[in-house]
C-alpha cells in the first residue's frame, strides 16, 4: 500500500463508499505480514515510495515466490533481486504472474503500469561489457521506480576517447550512475565531467589484486572529483533506489 492507495481509501470512507469498519480491516495488515519465515512491510511504499524488494541470492525459490506473491496481492510491483537462472525458472513456476529477467539476475511481478516520476533523465554508463550485469540491475530498479533512464557502455579509461565522444549525453542527465570493476578509474573520470551527482558502484570485474571489486571500492571512495557517493560492491540495486530518489520530483 502506498500514498496513493490510503488517500483512495479515505477517499471513498469520505463519500460514504467505504464504512470505517471496512477501511479497518483493509489498513489492518498494512505494517507487516508474518509468513513464518519473512515479515513483509507492506508500509514500505507509504514511507519510501516503493514497495519491499526482495534480495533472492541467500533465499529458497519457495520463499521467494512466497514474499512475491504476497507484495504483489496488496497491488504492488514486486522485484527480487540476485536470483540464479535455475532458481528463477522454479519461482516462475511456484509463481506463474512472475517472469524470470535473466540480464538483471531478477525477477518480477509487473502489475502496475509504468509512470514518470523523474525531474530528468538517469544515466547509467559502464566501463566495459563485463559490468553489464549490475547495469542490468541498475537500470531495472530505476526504470520500476518510475524512471526514464539511459545506458551508455563500454567507456571504460583504457579508451577515454570513448567516455568524450558521449559527453553531451552525460551533461544531459539528472543522476549518473557509474559502474566500472578493475580499479575503478570510470567514475572519478565523469565526475570530473559532469555537473550532477555521480553514484559509483565498483564491481567484482577483474584480476587477483582487484580483490573481487574491493580495489575498486578503495579507489572510488578515494576520488578526488567532487560529487562522488559510492555503493557496495555490485550494488546496482542500491545506486539505482538512491538515483531514483535523487531524482524524484517533489510530491511523488
Amino acid at each position: 500500500m502506498d500514498a496513493a492507495a490510503v488517500r483512495a481509501l479515505l477517499a471513498r470512507v469520505q463519500a460514504g463508499a467505504t464504512t470505517v469498519d471496512d477501511a479497518a480491516r483493509e489498513l489492518q495488515h498494512m505494517p507487516f505480514t508474518d509468513l513464518g519465515y519473512a515479515r513483509v512491510d507492506h508500509h514500505r511504499a507509504l514511507r519510501q515510495g516503493f514497495p519491499e524488494v526482495v534480495l533472492g541470492e541467500a533465499k529458497t525459490a519457495q520463499q521467494i515466490a512466497g514474499i512475491l506473491g504476497e507484495i504483489a496481492a496488496k497491488g504492488c510491483n514486486a522485484l527480487a533481486t540476485r536470483v540464479s537462472p535455475d532458481k528463477a525458472a522454479e519461482v516462475v513456476e511456484l509463481l506463474p504472474a512472475a517472469r524470470a529477467v535473466p540480464a538483471a539476475r531478477a525477477v518480477l511481478v509487473e502489475q502496475v503500469a509504468w509512470a514518470d516520476r523523474g525531474r530528468g533523465v538517469i544515466v547509467v554508463v559502464c566501463a566495459g561489457t563485463s559490468d553489464l550485469p549490475v547495469v542490468e540491475e541498475a537500470v531495472l530498479t530505476a526504470q520500476l521506480m518510475g524512471n526514464r533512464v539511459e545506458t551508455i557502455t563500454d567507456v571504460g579509461v583504457a579508451g577515454v576517447h570513448r567516455l568524450l565522444a558521449v559527453r553531451e549525453r552525460l551533461a544531459a542527465a539528472e543522476v549518473v550512475v557509474v559502474v566500472a570493476g578493475m580499479e575503478g578509474a570510470l567514475a572519478s573520470a565523469v565526475a570530473g565531467l559532469v555537473s550532477r551527482p555521480v553514484i559509483a558502484v565498483p564491481t567484482s570485474v577483474g584480476y587477483g589484486a582487484s580483490f573481487g571489486g574491493l580495489a575498486a571500492l578503495l579507489a572510488m571512495m578515494s576520488s578526488c572529483a567532487a560529487g562522488v557517493t559510492v555503493v557496495n560492491i555490485d550494488n546496482g540495486f542500491g545506486a539505482a533506489y538512491a538515483a531514483a530518489l535523487i531524482n524524484r520530483r517533489e510530491g511523488e
